[in-house]
């Protein structure tokens, strides 16, 4: 049936208002496109790089001149301090006085304490769902190395996290929150774990330094492979280098980045070659939003 003139006018504008409010993240996160863009980028860095892990990690962020902070859990020593009420009221506080965002949670305790074997890890990943999901949080970051690294060759630790993720996935559907595995694997190694758990809630956090410079892994068919529904998060680094002085090809790795599509946070875990954590930080940001611009 033909539409009148005001009519067709009605269904573009409800149209377009709809490609917008479908442009924007889960868990209350700002609308974005592709991180080509210079105007897109939104930088994080890891509480742990800063030396900072607790609520202070916001001003100083704010300080350099990212967008956000990927915060920890707390670790063994502090009871996983995030549970308490009181230490997510901190943050809140930091969050609102920074205007910065929190990324993603992580728990590198369990690089320690490892999820394939240790029962009090697997409480620890159902209270970050919690946590995660009173703090408007959409990623929690778990670590597997030290202690706790995968190897695929070990088919029975494969098979242990396998399982207590199956467990713990359906929490973190219902709580619209996503686990993000960081580990040695292969991308092969991944997909083993991730086909078997068949949930959405459980991705890839991809790190370029330790896929590509740690294990030789070639990162772009990694990418590639795993693909944007796969990767939800991604780590930069350059061991004891600024960002573009050491091994990777960046440029390489913000095109795999720009050919998947990827929409997410770009987070700093860098070091600080010179001593000076801030103005290192600041050059590595710079020369991230160069590299996205390009």
């Amino acid at each position: 049936m033909a539409m009148t003139r005001r009519q067709c006018l009605a269904e573009t504008a409800t149209a377009a208002a709809g490609l917008v409010l479908g442009t924007r993240v889960v868990r209350g996160e700002e609308a974005t496109s592709r991180p080509g863009r210079r105007k897109d980028l939104r930088l994080a860095m890891c509480d742990w790089s800063m030396g900072r892990m607790d609520p202070s990690a916001f001003g100083l962020a704010k300080e350099i001149g990212l967008q956000g902070v990927q915060v920890s859990l707390g670790t063994a020593a502090n009871g996983m301090w995030l549970r308490r009420r009181e230490i997510q009221e901190q943050y809140r506080q930091a969050v609102r006085e920074s205007g910065l965002a929190i990324c993603s949670l992580a728990i590198a305790e369990l690089n320690n304490v490892p999820l394939m074997s240790e029962p009090r890890a697997a409480v620890w990943v159902a209270d970050a769902i919690e946590v995660a999901r009173e703090m408007k949080v959409a990623r929690i970051l778990l670590a597997f190395f030290g202690k706790g690294e995968l190897r695929e060759e070990n088919e029975t630790d494969m098979r242990r996290v396998t399982e207590v993720l199956q467990e713990l996935a359906p929490r973190a559907e219902k709580a619209g929150v996503v686990l993000a595995i960081e580990s040695y694997l292969s991308a092969e190694g991944h997909l083993k774990i991730l086909d078997a758990v068949k949930s959405k809630a459980v991705q890839v956090y991809y790190d370029f330094y330790n896929s590509h410079v740690t294990k030789g892994y070639d990162f772009a068919r990694e990418v590639r492979l795993l693909g944007r529904d796969r990767i939800c998060e991604v780590h930069l680094k350059e061991g004891r280098h600024l960002l573009g002085a050491g091994q990777l090809d960046w440029p390489g790795v913000a095109a795999v980045l720009r050919e998947i599509g990827y929409e997410g946070w770009i987070v700093l875990e860098t070091s600080s070659p010179s001593g000076d954590m801030a103005a290192d930080t600041r050059r590595n940001a710079a020369y991230a939003r160069k590299l996205f611009a390009a």
